[in-house]
């Protein structure tokens, strides 16, 4: 029998993948904890079973139903839920996968290590997700595992994850719009960035539950593209030409709008023995996918 595996929260994107892969390879037992609002389907064994994650005692629950070898937590966004989980798992986890973001970045003038923001010295505040920004949000999870936990933690800090499974529909934004003939604002076209793909965040996840590795880590594709690009790449997949402005309506502003490029360092990661696809590989094939599906 394999490692005991607990997911909180698995039922869509990237989550959902990394429950399908590990249930897939029928090694390891895999419990996934969502709210329970719709019935979920997996192939494979796979238990559910319903997680408030915003409780305390449901977390508790939980996580006493285990021991559990590996912890993977998707839906971590404040500092009062990341306490909760250090209590609750106390004893109950061998090693904890908490998703973050690149977004625990500000915008600096170099590829962004994991150095660039630092948990384990960061002030520690609580609060609840609803009085802090998604950014600070996570930074403040981190800050609470890093300097809390009694037990392995590994920060997985990830970029814009994009595929088609994409329920926030980010390029398919930029996609219909160049159809449609719509400006979209794109404050700098020459603005690089790193992306990642659904599947890669799941193959990459999978490799953190049995990787030494701890502390934040990055994962994103090598390379990176410029806005530019991108645009460049959709009217070539669909023959038309784009049109970009600076600024727009809100509405029309590009969800990859960044003021000055946001890229990645994966050299942790890559040191460790992961090894990831190029954004240059697959976002040409995504793209042509989603126009040739709509």
């Amino acid at each position: 029998m394999g490692n005991k595996v607990l997911i909180l929260g698995g039922s869509r994107y990237f989550g959902k993948r990394l429950v399908q892969l590990l249930a897939s390879e029928g090694q390891e037992p895999v419990t996934v904890a969502t709210r329970g609002l719709s019935k979920v389907d997996f192939a494979g064994e796979v238990q559910q079973v319903v997680l408030d994650r915003t409780d305390a005692a449901s977390l508790r629950d939980v996580a006493q139903s285990g021991p559990w070898d590996i912890v993977y937590d998707n839906i971590c966004y404040s500092p009062n839920e990341a306490l909760a989980a250090v209590q609750a798992f106390e004893g109950y986890a061998g090693r904890y996968i908490v998703t973050s973001s690149a977004s625990v970045y500000d915008y600096l003038d170099h590829t962004l290590a994991e150095a660039d923001f630092d948990p384990y010295h960061y002030e520690l505040k609580m609060g609840d997700r609803d009085t802090l920004g998604y950014a600070e949000g996570k930074r403040l999870v981190e800050t609470v595992f890093m300097q809390k936990a009694k037990f392995p933690v590994c920060a997985m800090r990830i970029p814009i994850v994009l595929g088609l499974d994409d329920y926030t529909r980010r390029l398919h934004f930029h996609i219909e719009h160049v159809q449609q003939g719509r400006t979209i604002g794109v404050p700098n076209p020459e603005a690089a960035i790193s992306f990642i793909t659904s599947g890669e965040v799941a193959s990459f996840m999978k490799w953190l539950g049995t990787a030494s590795i701890t502390g934040p880590v990055n994962g994103s594709s090598n390379g990176a593209v410029t806005i530019g690009q991108i645009i460049r790449m959709i009217e070539q997949a669909t023959g038309k030409e784009a049109h970009i402005a600076p600024e727009t309506r809100e509405e029309h502003m590009s969800p990859f709008g960044i003021p000055v490029s946001w890229t990645m360092d994966t050299a942790k990661a890559q040191a460790a023995g992961y090894t990831f696809q190029s954004v240059q590989e697959w976002l040409p094939e995504l793209i042509r996918d989603i126009v040739s599906g709509q």
